[in-house]
C-alpha cells in the first residue's frame, strides 16, 4: 500500500512515549507515526497461545496476518477526564520523568539569569559594605556570687545553699542586668537622649510629627531606652556564675563607657533593691514596737504590784528573801551544832585529862601560857636528871630545883583549871546559840510556806512578762540590725574581665566576606529562578501535548 511521506507534518515519537503510555499519557505523534512504530502493531497470535486475548492498554490492534499491505489499527475508545483535571494529573505525572539531563538543560538556558544575579549580589554586597554603619562590640565578664557577703549573722536576706536555688538567683540578677531600671539609669548618666547615635530619626518620624507635633520628652527617652536595649545582651556561661555582658555602638570608646556605666548601674540597682526591701521590713517591725513595748510594761507592772500585795521580796538571783533567810538560818543551825559538838568533845577531853593528872602532857590544854610552863617544866626536869646522875639525890642544888618543879606543877594545874573553865563557858554559849538559831529557823520556815503559794502565781506572771520582753527585745534588736543593714552593700558582684577596645568592628564583616556572600546569594537566587523557569516550560509543554492529544484522539 502506498504510504505518503510527509516529514514536515510528522511528529517524531518521543523516547518517553512508552513510559507515557504506562502512566496514562497519550502517545505523542501523528497516526502515520504509529504505523511505522512496531510497538503499536499487534503481534501474531497462535490459537494455542495462552496469552491470546491480551491487548495493549491504549490501542487495540488486529492480529498480524499475511496481508497485501498494513493498515493503521483503529484507536480504542478511551475515556479522558475533564480538561482541567487531566492537565493537572498529566503535569503531576510528568514530574517523575524529570531527570538530571533536564535539570542541566534548564540551568544552561538560565545561565544569563544566574550571571545577572551573581553580579547583582556582588554589587549589593559592595554597596552595603561601603555604606553600612560599623558596630564595635565590647565584652565584660562579671561573676555574680549568689552567696552574699556575710556581714552580720542571721541576715534578713539569707542565701540558699542549694545549687538550683543559687542558679535561679543568678538568672534573676542576670535579668536585672538588662532591665529597664538599669538601662534608664545609664541613659540618664550618659545623657543618651542628646546623643545623635541614639536619637536618629526613623522613617516614620515625619508622619509622627504631622500627627503629633508636640511629642512629649518621655517618648524620646523611651525610644533611646529601646535602642539601648537592642544593643545590650547578657548571657550566663554553662555550669558557672560568670555572666558575659556585650554592648555595641558606633564608637569603640563609647562601647566601653556604656559597658562600664551598665555595670555601675547594675551594682547600684542591686544595692538599692536590697536597701528598699530591708527598709520595708524595718518599717513593719517599727510599727509593732510601740504595741510590744506597752505589753511588756503592763506585764512588769502586774509582777511588781503582786509582790507588793503579798509582801514578797526577791534577791538578785530571783530567790525569795524568806527562802534565802530560811536557807541561811538552816546553814547557821548546822554550823552551831558542829561548834557545840566540838566544844563538848574538847571539854570532855579536858575533864578526863584533869582526872588522870595529865594536865602537863595532854595536848587538849593548848594555850601560850601552858606551852611556856611546859617548856620550863621540861627544862627543869632535864636539869634534875643530870644533877642526880652527877652528884646524887642529896645535892643541895637538887633541893632547889625540886622546889621550882613543884611551883611549876602548881602553875600548870592552875592553867589547866582556867582552860577547863573556858571550855565549859564555850559549851554553854554554843548550846545557847544553837537554841536561838533553831527558834529563828522554825519561825522563818513558816513564813516560807506561806510565800510559796503566792510564788506560784508570781512565777506565772514573771513568765508572761519575760516572754513579752523577749519578743520585744528581739524585735527591737532586729529593727536596729535591719536599719543598719540598709547602709551596707552585701552584694557579691565582681568584674573579672573589664571591657577592652575591640581591634576590629563586629559588623559588617570584611568586604571580601560580604562579596563572597553576595555572590553566593546571587548564585542561589539565579539558580532558583532558572529552575523555576525550566519547570514552568516543562509544565507548559505537558499542557500543550495534552491539548493536542485531546484534539486529535
Amino acid at each position: 500500500m502506498y504510504r505518503p511521506r510527509e516529514p514536515e507534518n510528522r511528529r517524531p515519537a518521543s523516547s518517553s512515549a512508552p513510559a507515557g503510555q504506562r502512566g496514562g499519557m497519550p502517545y505523542r505523534g501523528s497516526l502515520l507515526d504509529r504505523l511505522d512504530d512496531d510497538r503499536f502493531q499487534e503481534p501474531y497470535q497462535d490459537d494455542n497461545d495462552s496469552h491470546a486475548g491480551e491487548s495493549d492498554d491504549y490501542w487495540r490492534r488486529q492480529s498480524r496476518q499475511p496481508q497485501p499491505a498494513p493498515r493503521p489499527a483503529p484507536e480504542p475508545a478511551t475515556t479522558y477526564p475533564s480538561s482541567l483535571n487531566g492537565v493537572v494529573e498529566a503535569q503531576i505525572r510528568s514530574l517523575s520523568e524529570i531527570g538530571a539531563g533536564d535539570v542541566l538543560s534548564w540551568l544552561r538556558k538560565g545561565l544569563p539569569w544566574i550571571i545577572f544575579f551573581v553580579v547583582l549580589g556582588v554589587i549589593a554586597a559592595f554597596l552595603y559594605s561601603a555604606t553600612a554603619t560599623p558596630r564595635y562590640t565590647v565584652y565584660t565578664d562579671i561573676i555574680i556570687d549568689p552567696q552574699n557577703l556575710n556581714v552580720v549573722t542571721d541576715d534578713v536576706f539569707a542565701s540558699s545553699p542549694q545549687r538550683d536555688s543559687q542558679l535561679l538567683e543568678v538568672e534573676s540578677k542576670l535579668r536585672v542586668l538588662t532591665s529597664r531600671n538599669v538601662l534608664k539609669q545609664v541613659v540618664a548618666d550618659m545623657n543618651l537622649t542628646e546623643d545623635p547615635e541614639f536619637t536618629k530619626p526613623s522613617a516614620l518620624e515625619p508622619l509622627l510629627r504631622l500627627i503629633s507635633p508636640n511629642r512629649p520628652a518621655s517618648d524620646k527617652e523611651l525610644g533611646v531606652l529601646m535602642e539601648l536595649g537592642e544593643r545590650v545582651k547578657a548571657a550566663r556561661e554553662e555550669r558557672s556564675f560568670v555572666v558575659t555582658l556585650s554592648v555595641w555602638s558606633e564608637d569603640p570608646e563609647k562601647s566601653i563607657r556604656l559597658s562600664e556605666a551598665i555595670v555601675r548601674a547594675f551594682e547600684t540597682e542591686l544595692f538599692e533593691s536590697s536597701a528598699d526591701s530591708a527598709g520595708r521590713v524595718a518599717a513593719t517591725l517599727t510599727s509593732r514596737l510601740d504595741e510590744l513595748r506597752a505589753q511588756v510594761t503592763d506585764a512588769e507592772e502586774k509582777v511588781a504590784q503582786f509582790k507588793r500585795d503579798n509582801n514578797i521580796q526577791e534577791s538578785n538571783t530571783g530567790e525569795l528573801a524568806s527562802s534565802r533567810i530560811s536557807s541561811a538560818l538552816d546553814t547557821q543551825v548546822l554550823d552551831a551544832q558542829q561548834r557545840l559538838i566540838q566544844a563538848e568533845a574538847r571539854y570532855n577531853q579536858m575533864r578526863s585529862a584533869v582526872a588522870d593528872r595529865r594536865t602537863a602532857t595532854a595536848t587538849v590544854f593548848d594555850s601560850p601560857g601552858m606551852q611556856t610552863l611546859r617548856t620550863s617544866y621540861n627544862t627543869l626536869q632535864q636539869q634534875i636528871g643530870s644533877l642526880t646522875l652527877t652528884y646524887g639525890s642529896r645535892h643541895p642544888r637538887l633541893v632547889s630545883l625540886q622546889s621550882e618543879k613543884a611551883a611549876i606543877d602548881k602553875a600548870i594545874t592552875d592553867e589547866a583549871s582556867r582552860i577547863l573553865e573556858t571550855a565549859k563557858t564555850d559549851v554553854d554559849q554554843a548550846r545557847a546559840t544553837l537554841n536561838q538559831l533553831r527558834g529563828k529557823a522554825d519561825a522563818e520556815r513558816s513564813t516560807v510556806f506561806t510565800n510559796n503559794d503566792a510564788q506560784i502565781r508570781l512565777r506565772e506572771l514573771e513568765r508572761d512578762a519575760r516572754a513579752k520582753a523577749a519578743v520585744y527585745e528581739t524585735y527591737l534588736g532586729r529593727t536596729h540590725q535591719i536599719t543598719e543593714r540598709q547602709q551596707i552593700d552585701t552584694s557579691n558582684v565582681r568584674v573579672i574581665s573589664p571591657p577592652v577596645p575591640p581591634k576590629t568592628k563586629s559588623w559588617p564583616p570584611r568586604t571580601i566576606i560580604l562579596l563572597i556572600g553576595g555572590a553566593a546569594g546571587g548564585f542561589m537566587l539565579g539558580t532558583g529562578l532558572a529552575l523555576l523557569l525550566g519547570l514552568a516550560r516543562h509544565l507548559s509543554d505537558v499542557r500543550q501535548r495534552f491539548a493536542y492529544t485531546q484534539r486529535y484522539s
